[in-house]
């Protein structure tokens, strides 16, 4: 446990990458929000997507985490195993932070009207039908898969090259645009959206986790075989 918690503080030696600039990137996207809704009628409901934003950033990390300190880790004398799961802790410590704020922030709309403006950039009805703490989880849980799935592409890079990860993507292109072909084809759209709907947050937690296990699993896989 030591030499994990070894990984985090090498991780954490740059706030920027994990603290910082996620905070940065939903202070931003929250206020660019709000002189949106400032423009707007009063009386109208308002919804932003802008707290999304980090996660996008955390597919990167979990990139830039495997390109950049990995070798480093490597000349440290620390294990595959231990660089992984010091890595992940890393990314959950921000994961954490950055649902705390959501959950608390979502709890300030609901108090305050939306700002007094009808706005709601965290409390999304969806997201929080099934109660705040259940949206926070799922904020956390995207979060990490995000993060995961990025370190999983970095993992791919660095042990077969670019040429074999441009192929894999291409096919999981093919694969998604394969799958909303055979919906469109069954007229199956509102049966598919019907059902992702009755699953509800708690659902959407449950398979976010499953899904984290999976490409986890997939990354060490792939971690254990790539040389510094």
């Amino acid at each position: 446990m030591n030499r994990i918690g070894n990984v985090v503080r090498m991780q954490f030696v740059n706030r920027q990458t994990y603290v910082w600039l996620p905070l940065i990137i939903l202070g931003s996207a929250f206020l660019v929000t709000l002189l949106i809704w400032s423009m707007l009628p009063l009386e109208a409901m308002k919804y932003g997507g802008g707290a999304q934003a980090p996660m996008w950033y955390f597919f990167v990390l979990g990139i830039l985490s495997l390109t950049q300190t990995f070798p480093f880790s490597q000349a440290m004398s620390v294990t595959r195993r231990e660089f992984f799961l010091g890595t992940l802790l890393s990314s959950a410590v921000t994961g954490f932070i950055l649902s705390a704020i959501v959950l608390v922030g979502g709890l300030i709309e609901q108090a305050t009207n939306g700002w007094g403006m009808n706005g709601y950039f965290f409390a999304l009805g969806w997201l929080v039908s099934g109660g705040p703490l259940v949206g926070a989880a799922v904020v956390f849980a995207l979060t990490m898969v995000f993060f995961v799935s990025g370190f999983v592409i970095g993992t791919i890079y660095r042990r077969f090259g670019p040429l074999v990860l441009t192929v894999i993507l291409v096919g999981l292109a093919l694969l998604l645009l394969g799958a909303l072909w055979v919906i469109g084809q069954l007229d199956a759209w509102a049966p598919v959206f019907g059902w992702i709907a009755t699953q509800g947050p708690g659902g959407l937690a449950i398979g976010l986790v499953i899904a984290f296990i999976a490409l986890s699993g997939i990354g060490y896989g792939l971690l254990r075989r790539v040389t510094s």
